[in-house]
């Protein structure tokens, strides 16, 4: 909770005026000699670090750590001295808007086409199938059982990665199946679990538009990701 309140406090003080000048063609500095590390001499000391530390961590989570910090700083400063700043709230909200937009944009398409070119290769290999809307699977274990609906509610195992192998989420690590319902999770999940017969173990390889599209899920899920998913049906329970 602190780590969401430090991040956003700090988008909130930076005056994004610093994007602009970024794009300005930079002058020649001139070499200045390295400074000595700060020292943390009091407790104070290293509260105002570690704030810095959190904020920095955040801003580079979110792929902000090219941003000016000399601008950044004065920001901080500006708003904690109650000087007169140089943007508007409303200026300032736009700014920060704007350029999150424009950043979930180019990281959705980088990872759309990073998931197509995976997606194509992978259809190539034995015992992957490929449905008309782009939903792959494969066969881990046949199962005997019926197949639920749309309307049922399942309790599955499942354990699911990124395309380059990140883990985001897995009842197998967790040691616990997870019980929902067929129709309220995202599309790709949907259908296949309307195809595999209880007692199936399959390997799902869901693209971004049947999964969460150019939605941000979670801190490991970004807009555009193509998933996978080892999905084992344990049973259809009652509603």
């Amino acid at each position: 909770m602190i780590r969401k309140f430090l991040f956003l406090g700090a988008l909130g003080l930076v005056s994004f005026q610093g994007f602009a000048q970024t794009t300005a063609k930079a002058k020649p500095k001139p070499k200045m000699a390295t400074a000595a590390p700060a020292a943390l001499k009091t407790k104070l000391d290293s509260v105002s670090y570690a704030i810095g530390q959190d904020i920095g961590n955040s801003l580079k989570a979110q792929g902000l750590d090219n941003l000016n910090t000399t601008l950044l700083m004065k920001a901080i400063q500006d708003a904690t001295k109650n000087q007169k700043p140089l943007l508007t709230k409303e200026q300032c909200d736009m700014s920060i808007s704007d350029y999150l937009q424009k950043l979930k944009g180019e990281k959705s398409a980088k990872n759309k086409e990073a998931g197509e070119q995976f997606l194509a290769a992978n259809k190539t290999k034995p015992g992957v199938v490929t449905l008309p809307d782009g939903l792959q699977y494969q066969i881990l274990k046949e199962g005997t059982g019926p197949k639920p609906t749309a309307a049922d509610k399942v309790k599955t195992h499942y354990h699911g990665t990124l395309i380059d192998g990140t883990v985001f989420d897995s009842s197998v690590e967790r040691g616990q199946p997870v019980s929902f319902p067929v129709g309220g999770v995202i599309k790709g999940w949907t259908e296949a679990l309307q195809l595999m017969p209880v007692g199936s173990k399959w390997r799902l390889f869901i693209p971004a538009d049947l999964a969460y599209g150019d939605r941000q899920a979670g801190p490991k899920i970004g807009p555009g990701s193509t998933l996978i998913f080892d999905v084992e049906l344990l049973e259809i329970e009652q509603n």
